[in-house]
């Protein structure tokens, strides 16, 4: 029998996360400039496989077992944690698991997937996937979950996400600090960690200040989403939180590196990310109890350390990069400028243009299209742009064009097409389809 207290166990199963087994709340005392308030860490690489995700991977599973849902199966789209408590417990259950995921994931959490005994389905997308990208790691996941013998069990979408951390996460955190706590710090990736933690702190105690930490457009911080790709996120709920922080690369990377010497604690940059909202958004007042989420440690990002503190790697950093990789850097730092760039509009200047004669074009799937669509737009599938000028367009380069997809990234590489082929006066419609929605302008159903 298992028995927490000497911590002998029936299986790795048995140690994860509860009330009566928590992970250890650490006291911070180099890298933190207060007098009073006090800062812990809670430091989720003592669950059974490495990560604050093996909460979320075991309440999926749990919550779908208890459902009655087959699970032959499973499939999920991931940045590499989720993806590793889902590949474990899967092996603990006998289920066969499936990651979808960016390329950009760095190549330690890859292979340990792989160890792990994922099979791996490696994408184009963002370093944390995106929806609404028909090529992207979101979008190959429900296809295969579609099929027969097969279930998505999809943290972004699944209640089971907040709900793990609202059962377990929430309580460890009251219990370990006496009901004392008044701050509660966390990054922002699926969001589940911060509404289902938030939630429970304030059903306890209203005044609990929950704060959020993400990164700037462009990150390089993995598991964690910029505050444009958070308006996409099903579990992002700014209602409930008392304050969010955008954290540089910079910034992250270099209170990481001040941790671990400091410290002596082997937290990833998500912790130091995290942290660093601590030091912007926490006051040093008598009496303050912050907990801040360190999610998993240093050892799955040597490949990005290796890029972001140069100063420890000098070999590395003195080594010419393949001319490939180095290639396809320039080109995502070219269209990352364009999505930020002055030619990036509202979905409402978008349709200010369409009305007064600009050419709106859908590049999206014919397949999407159907589905729903934006009355008077022109359709000009994304694929057929790549090989040269559409008909469909006008042969005058002078013509005002504003380009549209799902989300917005599709229509950025459309305006760089076209701007490549001449045309010098073209728009790209931020936050795609679905911003426009949201700001209740037309849309039409062809199905």
């Amino acid at each position: 029998m298992s028995d927490h207290a000497v911590r002998v166990y029936d299986s790795m199963v048995d140690m994860l996360s509860s009330v009566d087994n928590p992970t250890p709340l650490v006291r911070l005392h180099h890298v933190v400039p207060f007098q009073h308030t006090k800062v812990y860490a809670k430091l989720e690489w003592y669950n059974p496989f490495g990560a604050i995700k093996d909460r979320v991977a075991a309440n999926l599973i749990i919550d779908a077992e208890q459902r009655g849902d087959v699970l032959e199966n499973l499939v999920e789209p991931t940045s590499g944690n989720t993806g590793m408590g889902l590949a474990m417990m899967a092996n603990a259950r006998g289920y066969h698991f499936t990651a979808t995921l960016s390329s950009k994931v760095p190549q330690e959490k890859r292979s340990a997937l792989r160890l792990f005994g994922t099979e791996l389905v490696e994408l184009s997308d963002d370093l944390c996937p995106m929806p609404g990208q028909p090529e992207g790691a979101m979008a190959r996941a429900a296809e295969l979950g579609a099929q027969p013998h097969w279930k998505s069990l999809n943290q972004y979408k699944n209640p089971a996400n907040p709900q793990a951390h609202y059962l377990t996460t929430g309580p460890e955190i009251w219990r370990q600090t006496a009901g004392k706590v008044t701050h509660f710090v966390a990054g922002l990736g699926t969001c589940g960690t911060i509404t289902g933690t938030g939630r429970f702190l304030k059903e306890q105690n209203p005044a609990i200040q929950v704060l959020g930490a993400h990164p700037s457009d462009g990150h390089d911080i993995p598991g964690v989403r910029s505050r444009k790709a958070l308006l996409l996120t099903d579990f992002f709920l700014p209602e409930e939180y008392d304050g969010l922080f955008e954290i540089s690369d910079a910034e992250a990377y270099g209170l990481n590196k001040r941790l671990i010497q400091e410290e002596s604690i082997i937290a990833g940059p998500t912790s130091a990310m995290a942290l660093a909202a601590v030091l912007r958004g926490v006051p040093d007042e008598p009496g303050n109890v912050c907990v801040v989420i360190f999610p998993d440690n240093a050892f799955k990002y040597m490949s990005s350390y290796t890029k972001h503190l140069p100063e420890l790697f000098p070999q590395a950093a003195s080594a010419p990069a393949p001319v490939a990789a180095a290639f396809a850097d320039q080109l995502q730092a070219i269209v990352q400028f364009a999505e930020n760039g002055p030619d990036i509009v509202s979905a409402q200047e978008g349709q200010t243009r369409a009305a007064r004669g600009e050419i709106l074009v859908d590049v999206r799937n014919l397949s999407e299209l159907q589905a729903l669509a934006i009355p008077g737009a022109v359709h000009v599938p994304l694929r057929d742009l790549t090989s040269g000028p559409s008909a469909a367009l006008p042969s005058d380069l002078d013509a005002p064009i504003v380009t549209v997809c799902a989300r917005g990234k599709r229509s950025v590489y459309a305006m760089l097409l076209l701007k490549a082929q001449g045309y010098r006066n073209v728009k790209s419609i931020w936050g795609g389809i679905v911003s426009w929605q949201e700001s209740g302008l037309p849309t039409v159903s062809n199905s």
